[in-house]
């Protein structure tokens, strides 16, 4: 069975990365400090991932404060739902609006729109 976790949490993880990728970019351009123009390289697209990384940590901010606020029924802590299924951020709950959804085992298809199950 996979492993599911909220969609909020799985962009800013994917963000997170990207800083540490780019970090390790700029990194491995510290080996080629007798090139500059290869060392500039790796520099710039370290400094590109940072960056897009901080656009995704924007948008997932501004998607955020559009999210649906609800309260888990299991653990009963506030969180926020994306879409028609999302799982609690605390205790991965699966989470629904949906009142045709409500019983039936979490797919994240659900939140498809050709999703006819």
């Amino acid at each position: 069975m996979a492993k599911y976790s909220s969609k909020i949490n799985k962009i800013r993880t994917f963000a997170l990365s990207l800083v540490f990728v780019g970090f390790i970019i700029m990194y491995i351009g510290l080996f080629f400090k007798q090139s500059v123009l290869l060392a500039s390289l790796f520099m710039i697209l370290g400094l590109l991932s940072i960056g897009l990384s901080t656009a995704v940590y924007f948008w997932i901010g501004m998607l955020s404060t559009k999210a649906v606020r609800v309260m888990c029924p299991a653990c009963e802590k506030e969180t926020k739902i994306l879409g028609r299924v999302d799982m609690c951020m605390h205790c991965r709950e699966p989470l629904t609006l949906d009142k045709g959804l409500e019983g039936k085992a979490f797919d994240e298809s659900y939140n498809r729109k050709n999703s006819v199950k």
